[in-house]
């Protein structure tokens, strides 16, 4: 599924940002083809590709830096209209992903005390961190690139839905099956909501794991719709998670205050092997079967936000700037746990029946394909940015 692929960007001098600034990316922005350099993947697995991580990188360079550029909570919170400082107590946010970050406590911490969050520790019983098997001491291998993921996920549910409580489930591999027990650990666990930034190649086998590990009544469970462009990923493609897509988000002088356009990588595409949901039937997606995505949030890591993460990873440690449809799953995820309502959720069908509570985002493409919405963003569905990203929590 997806991999984690740092950019690098040699001369950046992005402006450090704080609790309510505004990044600025206008001269740090990388070109769009300098975004496909640097793949690498971040483990393989059990299915027929690998499963990757959904996270990109738009680095400054490979020292520690004391202060953060990208956007911050107050940014996240504005640019969807969020009540993250009134809702979520009592509502905990499940993350999933593979392997160990030794560092995710402290560095969590870091993130929640620069943007001026309450501390959410293991000790006071906020966050906890676990097995596939739900220990707290028998902790998977270290892995540094989906440690990176693995900080970029808690810092971006403490942004959304900082009176969350946060579960770090981490799989012993990133096959598909213990990617999908550690799904399974968090629903037992209590989860309201859970997080899936990863994904990879569908197969015939897409179904029985829908019915084994992503169908969990009463749990809101998203999953990265991909950084890739067009084209079906798994988890994604099942109808049983919102598959999120993703965004290039920038501030502007309308009366909302940003402006939204799809962003060229975000994941889409028709499944091979899921069947349509009743609730995509009447939006005209162009697939015969499941379509990606059903919602979107920021992802373009020209516009990103900021990740604090001392695990170093190809020399990279500190504040970064991280974009990737793994930063969209992990918001969507807790702004369902902001609304408050994931006892009657099942799967991404509120979305479609409260379309009003989203921002329609209508231009930006993810390439070109034969069927136009699957590529190219309109006035509706499409297939980069789904129905739109949250304007409140109407919608979820």
């Amino acid at each position: 599924m997806p991999r984690l692929i740092p950019t690098l960007v040699v001369a950046a001098t992005a402006v450090a940002t704080g609790l309510g600034a505004t990044p600025a990316f206008a001269a740090a922005a990388a070109p769009a083809a300098a975004h496909a350099a640097a793949a690498s993947s971040a483990a393989n697995w059990a299915h027929s590709d690998a499963i990757r991580n959904d996270a990109r990188s738009h680095k400054i360079d490979a020292t520690a830096h004391a202060t953060p550029s990208g956007y911050g909570p107050s940014s996240i919170q504005s640019a969807y209209k969020l009540p993250s400082s009134t809702a979520g107590s009592g509502e905990t946010v499940a993350i999933v992903d593979a392997y160990n970050d030794p560092t995710a406590a402290a560095d969590l911490a870091v993130y929640r005390s620069q943007f001026g969050l309450a501390a959410c520790t293991v000790a006071s019983g906020c966050l906890k961190i676990v097995s596939q098997t739900g220990s707290t001491t028998s902790l998977p291998k270290t892995d540094a690139g989906w440690a990176t993921e693995e900080s970029l996920d808690l810092d971006m549910v403490s942004a959304t839905c900082p009176n969350c409580h946060i579960i770090l489930v981490e799989a012993t591999s990133s096959s598909n099956a213990n990617l999908g027990k550690a799904v399974n650990e968090a629903a037992a666990l209590g989860a309201d909501a859970i997080s899936n930034s990863y994904g990879g190649s569908e197969s015939s086998s897409d179904k029985t794991y829908d019915t084994t590990y992503y169908d969990h009544p009463g749990i809101a469970i998203t999953a990265s719709s991909g950084d890739s462009g067009y084209g079906a990923q798994y988890p994604a493609a099942s109808p049983y998670v919102t598959a999120v897509g993703g965004t290039s988000l920038s501030t502007s002088s309308n009366s909302r205050g940003w402006t939204e356009t799809a962003w060229s990588d975000a994941g889409a595409g028709c499944s091979a092997y899921d069947a349509q949901p009743s609730y995509q039937a009447s939006v005209g997606t162009g697939c015969s079967k499941r379509a990606i995505a059903d919602v979107s949030a920021v992802a373009d890591p020209n516009t990103g936000v900021a990740v604090y993460d001392s695990t170093a990873y190809e020399g990279y440690v500190g504040w970064q700037v991280y974009g990737g449809t793994s930063v969209a799953s992990p918001i969507i995820a807790s702004v369902y746990a902001l609304a408050g309502n994931t006892a009657s959720v099942n799967n991404a069908a509120l979305a479609y029946a409260n379309t009003g509570s989203l921002n329609d985002v209508t231009s930006g493409s993810d390439g070109s394909c034969s069927t136009s919405q699957l590529c190219k963003a309109r006035a509706g569905w499409d297939g980069p940015t789904g129905l739109g990203t949250p304007n409140g929590v109407g919608a979820f």
